[in-house]
């Protein structure tokens, strides 16, 4: 398919060809669903932590005599049935992250680009380059109408506009080998450089 080629500034730069492989499946949500959920649980801390009983700060003194009391055996207050206690079963750091094959998260990254094709929010740009200046990278994604874009370039990102889009709320800018499902998916809008498109052919082939 061919896809029209636009510059910051909104004037055309011809047409881009896009592979039907990569950019024309049928979206599936239940492959975008389980690499997403594959990424978000990858990312989970899993630092949760409590204290069990043999942990607890307190005195390790029997709090009473065995019998004659009419109460029940005790012989800490770090048992799980005291106020200030140890937790039974408590939560303890893990990793929540889980097995998902290289070849269907390859099928996830395609169908999230196709996806964005058939929702028409995939825009294809010549070049992502700035001189650094905020102000004036602002001002062409006000025009071209962009809110919550992420741009995606090649091997790696012009470093004057990386700079220049760090301070504009809602626009991202990736390397072709940081383009995930989740990121594009998040995005209204998702923005292609040519050198972007080539990279990510060449990665999904």
């Amino acid at each position: 398919m061919k896809l029209d080629v636009i510059k910051l500034d909104g004037s055309s730069a011809g047409s881009v060809d896009l592979g039907d492989e990569i950019f024309g499946l049928e979206p599936r949500a239940d492959i975008l669903h389980r690499v997403v959920r594959w990424q978000r649980n990858k990312a989970q801390a899993g630092t949760h932590k409590v204290l069990t009983k043999s942990e607890v700060s307190y005195s390790t003194k029997k709090i009473y005599r065995q019998k004659g009391t009419g109460g029940a055996r005790h012989g800490s207050r770090k048992a799980p049935i005291f106020r200030s206690g140890g937790i039974y079963k408590g939560p303890t750091p893990r990793s929540h992250g889980h097995e998902l094959p290289k070849k269907f998260r390859k099928l996830g990254l395609k169908h999230a680009l196709s996806a964005k094709v058939k929702d028409g929010s995939l825009v294809i740009i010549d070049t992502a380059e700035s001189d650094g200046k905020t102000a004036a990278l602002a001002k062409q994604v006000k025009n071209l109408g962009w809110k919550r874009a992420l741009i995606i370039d090649g091997a790696a990102v012009n470093e004057g506009f990386a700079r220049a889009a760090a301070n504009i709320d809602g626009l991202d800018v990736l390397p072709s080998m940081g383009a995930n499902v989740y990121d594009i998916l998040k995005r209204d809008t998702l923005v292609l450089t040519k050198a972007g498109v080539e990279a990510l052919e060449a990665r999904l082939k």
